[in-house]
């Protein structure tokens, strides 16, 4: 019998038979969040379950463009493999492909058997396992927004449902393709824990929210309801982006975190009716912590050159590092729940976070904040947005990744390794950006110069 010739694994290849699934699709994460994968004849998944499925260690130093970045451990090692071995745990029927199901992988450096350090899922586990260290295990919920669109028959693509003023609704008067209610129950039955959807502020904005649950899986979760949505998207010939703002006439799309943290026994140890404001030191020290790390947590928050034309006065995105009391101008806001609702709400991030490095991020600036035992600031009162009370945020994406760089705290605790790889990435991004013209630009000084 051989390693993988288990009761366990022939446990799955039996479910998959009655199913009717004949192929398994492997997916894992990039860097920036998106879905790699590959496609496997389900008679040959106990033959990947032992070997693994052989990818190029470069698809992690990839562009969305094609171009291969030149990130250590890449081009300068002759383009190395990686191995990805099915999690048959996270084995899920895809609902929208007939005999097909999925399952997240596993990604190891073959030469030495241990992750691949640029992998983002095994980048959130290592801070987990350093939160566990300390008695601590985060429980995460995550909102996102996206917008839908359609092909403009002039070229490109425009917003689905334009009509203004149809915020928090629900049905054809925002929605009059029926769009979320097809993509809710499609997701719902992809078992991603979606609760709720509702059309949002601009036209062709949504927002589905998933449930809570602990940070591993609420990553896990967010990775697939976002590769879902956008293909559900492409099957109806339109385009689902979660990228942070596709359109100068509109706001932006959020990716808001909420979290909490339980003991060994499961209670909530934000709580506290003694504390101030209802709140446990380890949930003040939390708060602390997120503000503390907020600059370099934006290169994760943030990611993307697009990512800070959702910032400034009067777009409801936070640009300020700030925090308080049920108030959602703040980059943080506590709710008011307590008891085991008690939780704070981060809203730094957009759509286009990778929801593994947004995770593990936020709770490695939580975890050093209650390591260091700080206390916040008082909380914000009223509408915020006023640098006169609080710091700015990095304003663009070079100084969120000097931010992160500077940050050694948080970079030795998301791993050398990864921090390098990533700023090398994102640098080679900002720099292709520049040398880029853009329509502004020509639309500016063509005519008149």
């Amino acid at each position: 019998m051989s390693a993988h010739d288990t009761p366990d694994v022939r446990r799955h290849l039996e479910r998959l038979a009655a199913d009717g699934i004949d192929v398994v699709r492997v997916t894992y994460p990039d860097l920036i969040g998106t879905d790699r994968a590959r496609d496997v004849l389900v008679e040959e998944l106990p033959r990947a379950m032992e070997h693994g499925l052989a990818f190029c260690r470069a698809v992690y130093h990839t562009s969305p463009q094609g171009d291969v970045v030149a990130v250590g451990g890449g081009l300068d090692a002759g383009l190395p493999d990686i191995s990805v071995r099915p999690d048959l745990d996270t084995l899920t029927p895809l609902p929208w492909e007939p005999g097909v199901a999925t399952c997240l992988g596993d990604v190891l450096d073959p030469a030495t058997g241990v992750p691949a350090p640029e992998s983002p899922r095994d980048l959130l586990r290592a801070v987990l396992d350093r939160c566990a260290e300390h008695g601590l295990r985060p429980v995460v919920g995550p909102e996102l927004e996206y917008f839908l669109c359609e092909p403009d028959p002039a070229g490109g693509w425009r917003r689905y449902a334009r009509d203004p003023g149809v915020v928090y609704t629900a049905g054809l008067r925002a929605d009059p393709d029926n769009h979320l209610l097809r993509t809710l129950r499609r997701v719902r039955e992809l078992g991603v824990g979606a609760i709720s959807g509702n059309h949002e502020f601009d036209g062709g904005q949504f927002e589905i929210n998933l449930t809570h649950s602990p940070a591993l899986s609420a990553a896990d979760r967010a990775f697939r309801f976002k590769a879902a949505v956008k293909e559900l998207a492409r099957a109806e010939g339109r385009l689902a982006t979660f990228m942070a703002k596709p359109f100068n006439d509109a706001g932006g799309s959020g990716f808001h975190l909420h979290l909490s943290c339980e003991d060994a026994s499961g209670a909530n140890v934000f709580d506290d009716p003694a504390g101030v404001h209802g709140l446990s030191a380890t949930a003040r020290h939390a708060v602390a912590g997120v503000l503390a790390h907020a600059p370099a947590l934006a290169a994760l928050a943030n990611p993307t050159v697009n990512s800070y034309k959702r910032f400034g006065p009067d777009t409801l995105a936070p640009w300020l590092i700030d925090w308080g009391l049920d108030n959602r101008s703040a980059m943080v806001r506590v709710p008011p729940e307590r008891g085991g609702g008690a939780r704070l709400e981060l809203r730094l991030g957009d759509g286009g976070a990778n929801p593994y490095l947004l995770i593990a991020g936020t709770i490695a600036a939580a975890l050093l904040g209650v390591l260091a035992g700080d206390e916040p600031p008082p909380p914000l009162e009223g509408y915020g947005y006023d640098t006169a009370r609080s710091p700015l945020l990095p304003q663009t994406l070079p100084a969120a990744l000097d931010a992160l760089e500077a940050d050694t705290a948080l970079s030795t605790l998301l791993g050398k390794d990864f921090t390098t790889a990533y700023l090398t990435y994102k640098r080679d991004e900002v720099e292709r950006f520049q040398r880029h013209v853009t329509d502004w630009e020509f639309t500016e000084y063509a005519y008149h110069l």
